[in-house]
């Protein structure tokens, strides 16, 4: 490990980007850019949002309409700057146009996650103290209907989803046609009152409020100012490079960092076109039929697309099965070269890509958490340009990424221009707490200022609470969260994240928490991937009912045993798994258990499953489980079972590897060998990929 403790951006070779800077010089806040849109390419396509299976344009007037009316109608409702405006819902454009009136009037913008349950919903308000909330539906809306007088800032709350709206009468609801009707009546008597409203705006006002994961405690809020993320935006599109006209497909929340960052900057930025899929159950297949220019996923959504790929597969004739193992293999051995394997391309590759939607990236992304190398490699074997990305909710989203030609699957890449990053406190290897600074961090969390002060060092660097190191070629290599690296009773230091990621490369595992801290040994607790697993035991007429059923049956503990040994086999001795179980549902973000962003909430677990823990450090070989689990609908269900602790410390030696906590393992699939099949295998692509 190379001993570099620092590295600037602006050292870089990143793309120009005036034209993008100019941009926000001329014009330095969301709503000035809009208008300018609206001036100069009127009739251009900026959104689209697909209704009962037609995709609708909206154009950069059309859209500046909308916020004008939407404004105006918000100052009418008493909204002045420094008040804050919630939204909530999916991802639609009339969650932007809600968020860029809230900038309009000088006031900020708070995304609420759609899934967030009541309690959630009331920390934040009586937090921010929204004055307006902006809800899409009925579902949305019944979340603070149901808490009353609990929220009294809280003095309109629009929906713009009129279903089942009917039979509600309280004051404070309003649609939102009606909403910009009231815009639309001020305008009439005064056509300058938006313009004039825009021409206050500035790019010092604080426009965003977002909320940062909360992995240990309820969320903060990190405050944006447009300067800061219009700024982050210029330069992240200098490393990044996007084009009017590009398309892109809004697939993750709008209240996470980095889909503001696309939705809302990118797409005012770069007037990248930004589209709405129908609803999250058709987003992959809204993907397609958009064929975007960049797409964002989260690394369990890659893992899932490439798991649903395996799963398809798994259903298919054996000849097929041997003919897309053999294709992946010879892939992914070119990619080790450096190279292309053209006759995999030509076979595989080419539909697949088609198949997904990815035939006309320009770019793709992963970020948010570590990525499997095997899936990394195995997208990019495929032909999608993927890199991966490394940031924060205070830091603007992501500040790290690989230059096209340098990706690593082992680093998250070089720091963006104006961003440096920073080692201290670097041990005799380098790895230290990584620090990072750059003109466009956080103002600070918003009402707490003892958390600001802790936020950043005395250089004016936020202090991530990450562990990590710099590379021999300035690349940011990050292994896990400080305040998580451990040491079990025998001294041996491990990372729980790593050894987690390298579990969920496994096709067969949704979630993993490692566990061994002060105790005598690493243990797991491991939840199946239920749509995957379920089909691997349909094939084999294994019976079952339900997730629980599947979890406990004999044969998937011995599928999962293979499993955790081929991740054992990568591992020193000592930071092997010795005992799992394989818990009798999945973790949940409603029951606490995960963030709203899928990041364990390891106090949350230690706490509810101190049971199950306790019996990994025993000598029982089962768990007797009786109890109640709630579902979002309100309905609860029974589960009583046993599960049963794996030990696999008699299992044979693994071969040590040498495996260093700080390094990346990877784990390649165990393909078997195929010959060259040439044009006969051309000749099967296409009934290869209409299995997937």
């Amino acid at each position: 490990m190379a001993n570099i403790t620092e590295k600037s951006g602006s050292d870089i070779q990143w793309a120009d980007g005036a034209h993008h800077l100019k941009a926000v010089q001329e014009a330095d806040t969301l709503p000035k850019l809009l208008a300018a849109h609206a001036k100069n390419h009127p009739n251009q396509v900026a959104q689209r949002e697909k209704d009962f299976g037609i995709w609708n344009e909206i154009t950069w007037k059309q859209f500046n309409d909308h916020v004008a009316k939407m404004a105006l109608a918000f100052k009418e409702f008493g909204v002045v700057p420094g008040d804050v405006v919630a939204l909530i819902g999916d991802n639609r454009p009339e969650w932007v146009w809600g968020e860029v009136a809230a900038h309009a009037n000088q006031a900020m913008s708070l995304g609420i996650y759609r899934d967030a349950l009541e309690d959630e919903i009331e920390y934040l308000v009586k937090y921010a103290q929204p004055k307006i909330v902006v809800a899409e539906d009925e579902e949305q809306v019944d979340k603070f209907l149901m808490l009353e007088d609990r929220i009294p800032s809280v003095e309109k709350i629009i929906y713009h989803d009129p279903r089942g709206m009917q039979k509600y009468d309280d004051p404070r609801l309003i649609y939102l046609a009606d909403l910009e009707q009231i815009g639309a009546d001020v305008l009439a008597k005064n056509p300058n009152a938006y313009a004039d409203m825009v021409a206050a705006t500035k790019t010092d006002d604080v426009a965003v409020l977002c909320t940062t994961s909360g992995t240990t405690s309820n969320p903060k809020l990190s405050m944006w100012k447009h300067s800061a993320f219009l700024g982050h935006a210029v330069n992240y599109l200098k490393a990044d490079p996007m084009s009017a006209g590009d398309e892109y497909l809004a697939v993750l929340p709008l209240s996470w960092v980095m889909e503001q960052m696309y939705s809302v900057a990118w797409n005012l930025v770069a007037r990248m076109i930004v589209n709405f899929p129908e609803s999250e159950d058709t987003a992959m297949s809204d993907l397609r039929e958009i064929g975007p220019h960049f797409v964002l996923l989260s690394p369990r959504v890659w893992e899932v697309v490439a798991a649903d790929i395996r799963s398809r597969m798994m259903e298919s004739s054996p000849w097929k099965q041997k003919i897309f193992d053999w294709g992946v293999k010879r892939g992914v051995a070119a990619l080790e070269k450096g190279e292309r394997d053209q006759v995999a391309e030509l076979v595989l590759f080419r539909a697949l890509r088609d198949r997904l939607g990815f035939s006309r990236l320009k770019s793709a992304a992963t970020g948010g958490a570590a990525m499997g190398p095997d899936t990394f490699k195995f997208f990019q074997a495929m032909g999608v340009p993927l890199k991966q990305l490394y940031g924060q909710t205070e830091g603007l989203g992501a500040y790290t990424i690989h230059k096209w030609d340098e990706v690593d699957h082992n680093t998250v890449g070089y720091p963006m221009n104006d961003c440096t990053i920073s080692i201290i406190n670097p041990d005799h290897e380098g790895l230290g707490e990584i620090v990072v600074s750059h003109p466009n961090l956080m103002s600070g969390y918003y009402k707490n200022q003892d958390a600001t002060d802790e936020a950043f060092d005395d250089k004016g660097r936020f202090l991530t609470g990450d562990a990590g190191y710099l590379d021999h070629k300035g690349h940011l290599v990050v292994i896990d969260r400080i305040k998580d690296l451990s040491e079990t009773s025998t001294q041996t230091r491990f990372s729980p994240q790593f050894i987690e990621n390298k579990l969920k490369f496994s096709t067969f595992v949704a979630e993993a928490v490692i566990l061994g801290k002060d105790q005598p040994y690493i243990a797991a607790m491991i939840c199946i991937r239920y749509p995957i697993v379920s089909k691997w035991a349909e094939q084999r007429r294994i019976a079952f009912t339900t997730y629980t059923d599947l979890a406990a049956r004999p044969e998937i503990y011995e599928l999962m045993r293979e499993e955790v040994e081929r991740v054992n086999e990568t591992l020193p001795e000592a930071q092997r798994i010795q005992k799992f179980v394989l818990l009798y549902k999945e973790l949940d973000a409603d029951d606490g258990e995960l963030t709203r962003t899928k990041k364990v909430r390891r106090s949350v677990i230690a706490d509810k499953y101190a049971e199950i823990i306790g019996k990994l450090y025993s000598d029982d070989e089962r768990v007797d489980i009786d109890t109640v689990i709630s579902f979002q609908d309100g309905t609860k269900q029974r589960i009583k079972t046993s599960l049963k602790v794996e030990n696999l410390s008699q299992a044979p030696k693994a071969l040590n590897k040498g495996a260093l906590p700080h390094e990346m393992g990877t784990l390649l699939p165990a393909f078997d060998q195929w010959p060259d099949c040439g044009h006969a295998l051309w000749r099967c692509r296409h009934v290869l990929c209409a299995d997937l």
